[in-house]
Order: C-alpha cells, then sequence, then structure tokens
C-alpha cells in the first residue's frame, strides 16, 4: 500500500506523522476509526480528507505496529 501522503516535519504536529499538507495526524484517524467510526462518517465531517488518505494513514499505522518489538517477559 502506498502510504505517499504520509509525511513528518518536525515542525508540525511534533514531528507525528501526518497527512501531507495538512495539521491531521496518522493517530488522529486511527482514533476515529477506533472509537467506532466509519470511513462515510469521517469523510462527510472531515471534507477535506479522501477516502485514499484514510486507507495509507491505515496502512502506514499498520506497517508501524509490526516494527514495534515487544520484549519477552522474564520467567
Amino acid at each position: 500500500m502506498n502510504t505517499g501522503r504520509i509525511t513528518f516535519d518536525p515542525l508540525v504536529m511534533g514531528g507525528k506523522p501526518c497527512i501531507r499538507g495538512m495539521r491531521v495526524t496518522v493517530g488522529t484517524i486511527v482514533g476515529l476509526f477506533a472509537s467506532g467510526h466509519s470511513f462515510h462518517e469521517i469523510l462527510n465531517t472531515n471534507t477535506y480528507l479522501e477516502e485514499k488518505v484514510l486507507k495509507q494513514a491505515l496502512a502506514y499505522a499498520a506497517r508501524r505496529a509490526e516494527e514495534i518489538d515487544i520484549p519477552a517477559l522474564a520467567s
């Protein structure tokens, strides 16, 4: 999945991954889905977003989640 619209800039939103040209973080988008909002609801409420961008944000978040190392519990 192409995540080309996800950008990082230390001067924008503290360097968090954002939608290019917007002050909307990937975390904000993931949070909306986690709260139970659908693609349709998010797009109707945030008319400046596109479905393609929402999918890129979710793909980016999924890839990052796979990269996180979780230390094994000591026995």
